[in-house]
């Protein structure tokens, strides 16, 4: 017979399978771009209770993509050891479970946007997102190397959410931070794929690692990658949306970068690649921080 504190566990446990589903790790980096928009379009005092809504619609809509891909992944997931303790392959959760909460979530998601964002086409950016994800890339990881470019597009559209939401309107300045987002997502999930080539590998998912076993075609990719985003970093100084105090900072941001890339393309070692994956967890938020720092301050 269960004790009164192993009945409490169960649900506790199984609400914890729940909240691993939205990977929470990812979507607070992917809300802080989605803020960061947001305020870029404000051009002043923010609104708070449009900012705190964005935010929340945004968050239900990222759980709801971390849950259906699980879902999609559960099979491959199965196969390697960063993620065979998931909740589906695990067997934690069923299948039919976690169908139920990833759909709550994005319906839930899509309408609080629809009902507190003051423009509708936030709404719609945050439905491609979703669906761009769930059903495009995914299943792509199984079938091409060019899943990483796919991937790429719903990963560079949070702070779209955030500026739409605000603005209106898709402007020059927030498709410079798309470009940003776009081209810093390809250096960053290289890494991550080479250190876990193995995993990936085993699963059956193509990669570019996978297929490119001596690291040559992926270093080239993660190098071409760091430099092409450095001049596109400069274009919301070119857009007069920040100053020459941004524009130094994504210079030595953006050669930081790239000098990580250049390591791994000279030794393609995991030490390599970490060292690319951790420039890169710097190089965002401190461009993106520069960047709201000089529009704060120019306005």
């Amino acid at each position: 017979m269960k004790t009164a504190a192993q009945a409490l566990a169960l649900p506790r446990s199984k609400a914890l399978d729940f909240i691993e589903l939205t990977k929470p790790r990812i979507a607070v980096l992917v809300l802080f771009t989605v803020a960061a928009g947001a305020l870029l379009a404000q051009r002043g005092a923010p609104d708070v209770v449009l900012l705190v809504n964005t935010l929340f619609g945004t968050a239900l809509v990222a759980a709801a993509a971390s849950a259906l891909n699980q879902l999609l992944e559960r099979h491959s997931d199965a196969l390697m050891r960063r993620t065979e303790n998931r909740p589906l392959p695990a067997g934690r959760l069923q299948p039919v479970e976690v169908l139920v909460f990833g759909i709550a979530l994005a319906v839930a998601g899509l309408g609080w946007l629809a009902v507190t964002a003051a423009h509708p086409l936030a709404v719609g950016v945050a439905a491609f997102t979703l669906v761009s994800y769930v059903f495009l890339y995914t299943p792509l990881k199984r079938h091409t190397t060019l899943n990483t470019l796919v991937g790429a597009v719903p990963g560079a559209l949070p702070p779209v959410i955030g500026w739409v939401a605000v603005a209106g309107s898709i402007d020059r300045e927030i498709v410079a931070l798309f470009l940003v987002m776009f081209l810093w997502q390809v250096p960053h999930f290289l890494a991550i794929a080479w250190i876990y080539r193995e995993d990936y590998g085993r699963a059956g998912l193509h990669m570019l690692p996978v297929v490119d076993p001596h690291g040559a075609a992926t270093g080239r990719q993660m190098l071409s990658y760091c430099l092409a985003l450095i001049p596109v970093s400069l274009l919301p100084a070119l857009f007069h949306q920040a100053g020459p105090v941004y524009a130094l900072g994504a210079l030595i941001l953006g050669a930081g970068f790239a000098k990580a890339a250049f390591d791994f393309l000279r030794e393609k070692s995991p030490a390599r690649a970490r060292r690319v994956l951790h420039a890169s967890l710097v190089y965002l938020p401190l461009l993106f921080g520069l960047l709201l720092l000089e529009t704060w301050l120019r306005n």
